[in-house]
């Protein structure tokens, strides 16, 4: 009845105690109970463990409130002071200083819980709003943008929060769909923000701009004004104007075109460095067909491993990506990502999916200036 009776009266309202909150009593409880039995199987003529009695609201501190911590503590001072009237016949000094420093800890492990939840509180609203603040700078994309059917996925490498400098756009503009994927240098709140001013940037100069090349300038000036000497951004810029496929690509992984069961990596042209090193980039052109699939991703998937051993993306991208929605395609990777890293992974990634479904039948977009035979068309 001393355990039941004294708890009660601390607990936090009457609602069901939280993990956190019942590991902690349920530690306290654990050390009352084998500082008991110490104290008892010592004899009942002198105490000598009571001292240790003052360790019981720690316990209870690490993950439990501040409520729960002072119930823990005035369980420890009760038990405590039963063991000082038993074992002394009387309480002598001993058994006061014993008392007052279990009551001496309770109070001060009170105020540790209290700060530490605080701080918990604190850190939870930050990573809420550094959430918010990715989601804002990452919009939902699709699932049709022009003549593509269209899927984008984030998967963060923490359970704490999905915050990273990976970005992903897709924009149906005058010079047919559009679309790029990047990954900032760093994590955290910085990465995010240098996303946003890459993001902001390109979704005015996306449509305002006629050529690929044109857009990566001006990204690469919007990336040197807002970073260090050490800070970039790799990027790939895709666009898809009348059945035509052009790439640039800013020190990105190449993407992958899926195609009638073959996986190709559409590698550019010429090497060229990330945003914020003037990158002088060459576009890669292909003619698309119906049915084409092309995956573009960051280099948290390329750098997934367990054990030493790469995830095998291109080994296993058609089977995985190659049915139903484009957005089931990305559900099929992810599982098999995670699965794979045995649900660790090193690095967040974006994942975005494409398809291609053919003419649409609307207005004619004109094909670009570079392509072969475009003078004709």
């Amino acid at each position: 009845m001393l355990f039941g009776g004294t708890m009660h009266t601390f607990l936090p309202g009457r609602r069901p105690l939280s993990p956190g909150n019942r590991a902690g009593l349920g530690a306290a409880l654990v050390l009352l109970a084998v500082v008991s039995a110490v104290e008892v199987a010592d004899g009942p003529k002198e105490v000598h463990y009571v001292g240790l009695l003052a360790a019981v609201p720690f316990v209870a501190a690490v993950f439990a409130v501040w409520q729960v911590v002072l119930g823990a503590g005035l369980l420890a001072t009760v038990v405590g002071a039963v063991f000082v009237g038993v074992g002394g016949g009387q309480v002598g000094m001993a058994g006061l200083i014993n008392l007052m420093g279990i009551m001496l800890a309770t109070g001060v492990a009170a105020a540790g819980a209290t700060i530490r939840q605080r701080q918990a509180e604190q850190i939870t609203e930050l990573l809420r709003l550094a959430a918010v603040a990715q989601q804002a700078v990452l919009r939902p994309i699709g699932p049709q943008v022009g003549a593509l059917a269209v899927a984008g996925r984030y998967i963060s490498a923490t359970a704490a929060a999905d915050i990273g400098g990976d970005l992903y756009e897709a924009l149906n503009t005058p010079y047919g769909v559009r679309i790029i994927i990047g990954d900032v240098r760093g994590k955290g709140l910085d990465a995010v923000r240098l996303a946003s001013i890459v993001l902001g940037s390109y979704r005015h100069v996306a449509y305002e701009r006629a050529d690929l090349k044109l857009i990566v300038e001006d990204l690469d000036r919007a990336v040197a004004r807002s970073v260090g000497d050490e800070d970039f951004v790799t990027a790939a810029l895709v666009e898809e104007r009348g059945g035509t496929l052009t790439i640039v690509n800013c020190g990105h992984p190449a993407p992958l075109l899926l195609r009638r069961g073959q996986v190709i990596p559409l590698e550019p042209p010429a090497p060229a460095p990330p945003l914020g090193f003037m990158p002088e980039v060459k576009p890669r052109v292909e003619r698309l067909e119906p049915g084409d699939r092309l995956l573009l991703f960051t280099d948290g998937l390329g750098e997934a491993r367990r054990e030493g051993e790469f995830f095998p993306t291109a080994d296993r991208a058609w089977r995985l990506l190659g049915h139903g929605t484009v957005g089931d395609g990305l559900a099929s990777l992810e599982t098999a990502l995670v699965d794979w890293v045995y649900g660790r992974l090193e690095d967040d990634i974006a994942l975005v999916l494409l398809e291609y479904a053919g003419p649409d039948g609307g207005a004619a977009v004109s094909v670009p200036s570079w392509e072969v035979g475009a003078a004709g068309s």
